[in-house]
């Protein structure tokens, strides 16, 4: 039996109002707009971050001034554009910071349409993670960088003096900040793959020794200081979040 007209439409705006029902045209629009507001957003927040450069450099400083107690804690820049490309450094750094949150809500308002009721509960969650997650492993990178530095500047013996150039040493704690970032976000990705059942918890303990074994390689080889206690303080919590994500997918697919 045929359905109603008066049914019939309603029906069909149900279904085009449907996110899947979108064309890729409808898809791609949706991304440049998504995309427009981040950019707009990572423009406005790294124009704010100009006005607080002298914290933001006082702060990233910190590290090197610990170990330079007979020193004057001083940088020293030897072309005429270094001081100006340290600002741009500066407030490119401090518009990624705060333009993050706002780059992870349009990434989720972006794929939320696609997903299930029981997918969306876990969006939130993940993001948030991510988010906190990120931060501790630039803390991490900042508690340790001291020692990294003390590291590198006398490994080459007391007749070698240092003149940090500071376009060099933001360059050096901005990598290893991403670095250590990024790489905080693997607990999240292991259970969310758990989540998705494309792993099981039982199969990443019956591995664990291989993943110790390729974790510490990594950490060595990305490392970008090459420093040991980088290294160390890279390695060892990823091996921590291998081990508490096969507790968390334990948890979630039950």
């Amino acid at each position: 039996m045929a359905m109603p007209l008066s049914e019939r439409v309603p029906a069909l705006r149900r279904l085009r109002a449907r996110p899947d029902a979108m064309t890729l045209g409808e898809h791609l629009g949706e991304l440049r707009r998504r995309l427009v507001i981040v950019v707009v957003a990572f423009v406005v927040l790294a124009t704010v971050s100009v006005f607080f450069y002298s914290w933001e450099f006082s702060l990233l400083r910190h590290p090197f001034c610990e170990i330079e107690h007979a020193g004057a804690c001083r940088f020293y820049v030897t072309a005429p554009l270094d001081a100006l490309g340290l600002r741009v450094k500066f407030a490119a750094f401090g518009g990624l910071v705060l333009t993050s949150p706002v780059a992870l809500w349009e990434l989720w308002r972006f794929i939320t349409p696609g997903l299930r009721p029981s997918e969306k509960r876990y969006a939130v969650p993940f993001v948030i993670a991510s988010v906190v997650l990120f931060l501790c492993g630039c803390a991490v990178v900042y508690v340790v960088l001291p020692h990294t530095l003390g590291w590198l500047i006398h490994i080459g013996g007391p007749s070698i003096h240092a003149l940090l150039n500071p376009n060099a040493y933001l360059t050096l704690v901005l990598l290893l900040m991403l670095l250590f970032g990024l790489t905080f976000e693997f607990p999240v990705v292991l259970v969310a793959l758990q989540v998705a059942r494309v792993i099981t918890p039982a199969a990443l303990l019956r591995h664990w020794r291989w993943a110790v074994i390729g974790i510490t390689v990594a950490a060595a080889v990305f490392t970008p200081s090459s420093d040991p206690f980088s290294m160390i303080a890279l390695a060892v919590p990823l091996i921590a979040f291998y081990f508490a994500s096969i507790g968390v997918g334990k948890l979630l697919r039950r």
